[in-house]
């Protein structure tokens, strides 16, 4: 559903465009931590905003110790250390977008607020990964320090639908599970104008994936679920949408273009080890051949191409 005003579509591509004028490629600063599994984290920001054209500078927040089936641990780095790389970056050259992923520490988001909001025309796009691996007495103060310091400085917030409704409705007690647009209005409320909420599940097999302010459904986009768990899915989305907002794409072209991206990235999708299967965001760079001999096992369907993408509801330790 479109609303008769198309005034919203252009908002987040003018901001990114008057960023700078001069630049080669458009630059995007994303502030993430360093995935040493290449799935999401940094890794997924590089690769995909390089697929979209854009010219990345990867802000390292921490490290996650994982391998391609779960996360153990991260260690943090210091909220100034974070700080002077961000700043350093910024007084060189103009960006067109900043993306935060998981960045470890209330601290560091704190610091990450200071520094959305010094460059407050430039679009903030913030990802919220699913955190039941975190220690529970680190989730809730960084999900309050990012609720209360980050999100009213972000313009489009993306997340699985259970992970923002554990997060944004954790006391709902309708009769009906909330809609896209409930979580959207609870976002809202804190600052946020427009929310990717995906994921969402459907009879028969089916996801929705839907953006939506607190007042209207802008966009809905419904693809097939199948029985395959990805890594990194979310980042990869949240840098795409990124980087085509940074390239002067309005919001409803970004999301449709980001979903098929992610959804191109899936379908070619690999097992590079014994755990989950890891988007392949370089997808166009491979010909069959080469593709057979990189000895990796490489996810196929024998059905037509891939329709959708999933981050599995989970059951956080809070």
């Amino acid at each position: 559903m479109t609303p008769s005003s198309p005034a919203f579509t252009s908002d987040l591509s003018q901001a990114a465009n008057s960023a700078s004028d001069e630049a080669l490629l458009p630059c995007v600063l994303a502030f993430n931590a360093s995935d040493p599994s290449g799935a999401g984290g940094l890794a997924a920001d590089i690769t995909a905003s390089a697929s979209v054209g854009v010219h990345l500078l990867p802000i390292a927040t921490g490290t996650y110790v994982r391998d391609t089936s779960e996360i153990f641990d991260h260690y943090s780095l210091d909220d100034e250390a974070v700080a002077e790389q961000a700043r350093a970056m910024l007084e060189d050259l103009s960006v067109q977008a900043i993306k935060v992923g998981f960045v470890g520490s209330p601290a560091t988001l704190g610091t990450i607020a200071e520094i959305t909001a010094d460059y407050d025309g430039v679009p903030v796009i913030a990802y919220m990964p699913d955190l039941s691996w975190l220690r529970e007495a680190q989730i809730d103060p960084y999900l309050d320090a990012f609720r209360e310091l980050l999100l009213p400085q972000t313009s489009v917030l993306v997340g699985n639908y259970s992970t923002l409704w554990r997060w944004l409705l954790p006391d709902w007690d309708g009769e009906r599970n909330p809609s896209a647009r409930d979580i959207a209005r609870a976002a809202g409320e804190l600052g946020v104008p427009y929310t990717l909420v995906t994921g969402i599940p459907l009879p028969e097999q089916f996801v929705e994936n839907v953006l939506a302010t607190p007042d209207t459904v802008l966009s809905r986009q419904k693809f097939e679920l199948f029985d395959v768990t990805f890594s990194g899915a979310g980042d990869t989305l949240a840098a795409t949408l990124t980087a085509l907002i940074a390239s002067g794409s309005d919001l409803l072209e970004a999301t449709s273009e980001a979903l098929a991206y992610l959804d191109r990235c899936l379908a070619a999708g690999f097992r590079p080890g014994m755990g989950h299967v890891i988007p392949d965001r370089m997808f166009w760079a491979q010909t069959e051949e080469t593709a057979d001999e990189n000895g990796v096992e490489t996810f196929t369907e024998e059905s037509a191409s891939f329709e959708g993408f999933v981050i599995p509801p989970h059951d956080t330790k809070h």
